[in-house]
């Protein structure tokens, strides 16, 4: 296992990096990405990646409508576009939206290769090195990664298992004032959030809205896992409150299918024409392909239920994992407990190094991603994401029956209480 990591993180040698700009040398690998060779073995139950099971998408449904549209659109799905998105599909965007309470003009959303574009896109137009970004603390790796690209100083904001706290927003507010630094945005995943899989309550979204639109912070409102949740429908976006100060991410990743690669941003009217020339700058234009393929499928099909099939499934998912760490964790250890999207996020005594524990859990046939890889200070150590979202229930029991053992096995040669 380790010389299986240690060949993917092998990189250029001394001669070419010295030819590299300053800011190549905060680009790496994440740990997830890290864990891929490893983690995609057969052998192993990989409860590290967040990779949506397709299982449940009906693969000669979704055949049929890229037929009909290279059939009868084909000229235009495969030539370019406009820098800003497909005009049909953001008007099919604004009533996905809808769907939380949203009230969006097609105008303000501008399509992206996945909302992970759109992150990069908000960052490299806000940010000056230095800046300081505040994240709820753990947070999104995908995002962590961009904002140390470019050169943010990323100050967590305390969870619990609701969510950011306030108090704590306002605290780390007045700390980074008192020091001189300036806050760019407050970055926050409120629904189903990655890695911990919590759900930020209306009446938080209202407060944390309130804290900053007195201090002036922009709010960067990521939400691709907002229509999954199990039991009830999530609380209205943030944007719903707000069409000034909050920037909306969206992503078509986790309701329809990743490979289309098609995310998108609702942004202020004043900050439309930064990012669609940005975004022209980046890509040029989003793929007519994907969009088209992705307008087809919401114009066609039944999509809602559709939806309501990948909950059914994560939610069986999510029950086996729950059980399972019931049935086979050490009672010191704690985790949320999701009412919808991916991930699992658990907390061991603080003498359990998860990164140290990993090679163990690799040999016992199982993967997760340590804690480390969700905060940009390298805290988090004795915690892990674990993902329901891909095995089967009958992988996940195998897969935490396997870590449980591991961990037991840690604390008792640790003799950890």
């Amino acid at each position: 296992m380790s010389s299986e990591i240690t060949r993917f993180h092998t990189g250029p040698d001394q001669q070419l990096t010295e030819r590299f700009a300053n800011r190549a040398a905060l680009m790496h690998a994440s740990e997830i990405r890290s864990l891929f060779a490893v983690a995609s073995r057969p052998d192993i139950v990989s409860l590290a990646g967040g990779m949506p099971n397709l299982s449940a998408l009906p693969m000669e449904m979704m055949a049929g409508v890229v037929n009909k549209l290279i059939l009868e659109n084909g000229a235009e799905a495969l030539q370019y576009g406009s820098g800003q998105g497909h005009p049909f599909l953001r008007e099919q965007i604004c009533e996905v939206m809808a769907l939380e309470g949203i009230r969006a003009h097609p105008d303000d959303v501008i399509v992206t290769t996945g909302s992970q574009q759109a992150l990069d896109l908000i960052s490299r137009i806000f940010i000056n090195p230095g800046d300081v970004v505040l994240v709820e603390a753990p947070s999104y790796v995908g995002a962590l990664g961009t904002f140390k690209q470019y050169e943010a100083n990323v100050v967590h904001v305390q969870m619990d298992d609701q969510g950011m706290v306030p108090e704590a927003l306002r605290a780390a507010i007045a700390s980074v004032r008192a020091s001189g630094q300036q806050i760019k945005f407050l970055y926050l995943i409120p629904n189903y959030q990655n890695p911990a899989g919590v759900l930020l309550p209306a009446e938080r979204r209202t407060e944390i809205l309130e804290i900053c639109q007195s201090e002036k912070i922009f709010i960067v409102e990521d939400n691709p896992y907002g229509l999954l949740g199990f039991d009830k429908p999530s609380p209205n976006a943030m944007r719903s409150q707000d069409s000034e100060n909050v920037i909306y991410l969206g992503s078509f990743s986790k309701t329809i299918a990743p490979g289309f690669r098609v995310g998108w941003a609702l942004v202020p009217p004043s900050l439309k024409e930064k990012l669609v020339i940005a975004a022209e700058s980046s890509i040029l234009c989003p793929s007519n392909f994907a969009q088209l393929s992705i307008s087809g499928y919401l114009a066609d099909q039944p999509w809602r239920d559709q939806i309501a099939s990948f909950c059914k499934l994560y939610r069986a998912r999510r029950d086996a994992m729950l059980e399972s760490l019931e049935a086979h964790f050490p009672a010191s250890a704690t985790w949320t407990k999701p009412a919808g999207g991916f991930y699992v996020w658990v907390t061991l005594p603080p003498e359990i190094d998860t990164t140290a524990l990993m090679p163990k859990a690799i040999v016992a046939k199982v993967a997760y991603v340590p804690g480390t890889a969700f905060y940009a200070d390298g805290f988090g150590s004795w915690s892990m994401r674990l993902s329901y979202c891909h095995p089967t229930p009958e992988r996940i029991r195998e897969g935490v029956k396997a870590l449980g053992g591991v961990i037991k096995t840690e604390m008792e040669n640790r003799q950890i209480g």
